[in-house]
């Protein structure tokens, strides 16, 4: 057998707390073959970023490789002069990060942005190298892929600026690829299409790949073999099959048990209750392009509604009319009965109080210079009115809410957080202003499976204790099926189903409800290309059936 492409030995990386510098990979050694693909896995802080990097040479600000050996076909990148990683980088190594939207440089054009290394590199001429990126952006399933790079970084969804990375990691066909949870922001129907898009592209050209995601049947779909790490160790490896079937150790087996929480079913509304929320006959536009077309569904108080649908159906957008972010064309939002202002600032400070908002990404949700207890007390201040030691005492009692200890995160920095630490954050802050309705974006869906039911139970727990009202964007379906009391599918800026969570998940469905749910991802590792061949013979019966 040949030698390995990437051979990573006893590697040791330490990261710097204060004045002290801690251990986060502590001796992993791994082999990884041309045309192969690793899956790594394990909870939040488990190190798999940090070695998904290493095996680039590269550590991120604060971290240092302090041991082992990182080999790249014949060159150790622990070594190697800057120079010659250089050339390595980008054109034979390449990494496709898990948050685009922190990753792009918003002042110039995407497409400029996904030529730049095969130009530079001196794989493709220019115009070579468009004519590339447009292939992949259709390969990747980009919605007008001959215009859509023409766009800035912000024009676009962040699930197609995520697709948009891939293929710019893509562009030089390069020999290895890093793939730090690539479709975490992808709906599951685009997600389809984009894991056959990758498995087939690192197939076409004998690329080798570490896939780190939190998503178990994911990796199934993915990975010829799995790493399982844990706060810095590996835990164990084998092939998929034998990985899926049977895990030889504890911490395994509780990664494969993890999503059982559901909340126990509530009674339906009563007749005549009157909604919290209610979005009337909505009409929005971006621009002279029309987004929503004549929305309605409601939302009462202490109920959980989870608004669905692939990227571009319409759900961001929805939030963005209630918190008066955009005005609609047509429609109105009203609150406990009254019609709210159509924009935020016609607006009183007690209406934009009652209705709060927790974001997707907490890495670009929180302002980086600023102090945890800064990040929650200024919402303290500005809708409460509370200063000096009153603030300080209920910012402290917001970060016990979320069940993180005062003492030790007041004066951290975002920075020193976890993913999930930093989502819990996030949960504080919208609770800061005391609201009565929050709408949750797709606030799970960059978070390890262990991290996120604890999410997922806070939030249930805190509007048991509250009476808090939810919306909840989401594109998993195993998030709805645990904290949903109702459910609204929306497609192409239209409500196509609505009703409660036991009805969305029983036949008959509206066809494209039947395409969400059977788009959600097995641990099978032959899902995926059982679903790809039924929905291709499907198509060809449809075809012969069209006379075409």
């Amino acid at each position: 057998m040949s030698a390995p492409l990437l051979k990573i030995r006893d590697i040791r990386i330490e990261g710097r707390a204060d004045e002290e510098w801690l251990p986060i990979i502590r001796g992993v050694s791994l082999d990884l073959n041309k045309g192969e693909v690793l899956g790594l896995i394990g909870e939040s802080g488990a190190g798999k970023s940090t070695l998904g990097l290493a095996a680039m040479g590269y550590t991120r600000d604060g971290c240092r490789i302090t041991g082992g050996s990182v080999e790249f076909d014949g060159t150790d990148l622990v070594q190697a002069p800057a120079d010659v990683k250089r050339g390595l980088l980008g054109r034979r190594i390449a990494y496709v990060a898990q948050s685009a939207a922190a990753s792009f440089n918003p002042a110039h054009r995407i497409l400029d942005q996904c030529v730049e290394a095969p130009v530079v590199h001196g794989v493709m001429s220019r115009r070579e190298a468009e004519a590339e990126a447009m292939e992949l952006y259709r390969r990747l399933r980009l919605p007008d892929p001959e215009v859509i790079g023409f766009r800035y970084p912000h024009q676009v969804s962040g699930g197609q600026l995520q697709r948009a990375m891939t293929a710019m990691a893509m562009a030089c066909k390069p020999d290895l690829i890093i793939f730090d949870e690539p479709t975490t922001s992808l709906d599951v129907t685009t997600q389809i299409e984009v894991l056959a898009a990758i498995r087939d592209i690192v197939e076409q050209f004998g690329t080798a790949a570490i896939y780190i995601t939190h998503d178990l049947a994911v990796v199934a779909q993915m990975a010829d073999r799995i790493k399982v790490l844990l706060r810095g160790e590996e835990v164990e490896e084998a092939d998929t099959r034998t990985m899926l079937a049977a895990p030889r150790e504890e911490y395994t087996k509780s990664l494969w048990a993890v999503r059982s929480f559901q909340r126990p079913p509530k009674p339906a509304v009563a007749g005549g209750q009157a909604p919290l929320i209610a979005l009337r006959n909505i009409t929005a536009a971006y621009g002279k392009a029309p987004v929503l077309h004549d929305v309605s569904f409601d939302i009462h108080a202490g109920r959980t509604v989870a608004v669905v649908g692939e990227s571009g159906s319409g759900k961001s957008t929805a939030a963005r009319v209630i918190t008066g972010l955009l005005p609609p064309s047509r429609g109105e939002v009203l609150f406990e009965g009254e019609a709210l202002p159509a924009s935020y600032k016609g607006r009183s400070r007690d209406q934009l109080r009652q209705i709060q908002m927790i974001y997707q990404m907490a890495d670009t949700a929180l302002n980086p210079s600023r102090t945890i207890g800064e990040i929650i007390g200024r919402p303290v201040q500005f809708y409460l009115g509370l200063t000096g030691q009153e603030k300080r005492r209920r910012v402290e009692e917001l970060l016990e809410q979320i069940e993180l200890d005062p003492g030790e995160y007041f004066n951290r920095l975002p920075g020193e957080l976890s993913g999930g630490q930093k989502q819990r954050v996030g949960i504080a802050r919208a609770l800061a202003a005391e609201p009565r309705f929050i709408i949750c974006d797709e606030v799970t869906s960059a978070l390890d499976q262990l991290v996120a039911e604890g999410i997922l139970k806070l939030l249930a727990r805190l509007q048991d204790e509250l009476g808090l009202a939810y919306m909840f964007i989401t594109h998993d379906l195993a998030t709805v099926r645990a904290i949903a009391d109702e459910v609204v599918v929306m497609k192409e800026g239209r409500v196509v189903e609505a009703g409660g969570k036991d009805e969305m998940f029983r036949p008959p469905h509206h066809p494209y409800t039947d395409l969400l749910l059977s788009s959600v991802p097995e641990m099978d590792p032959d899902w995926l290309s059982r679903l790809l061949a039924r929905r291709a013979e499907g198509e060809i019966r449809h075809q012969g059936a069209d006379g075409v």
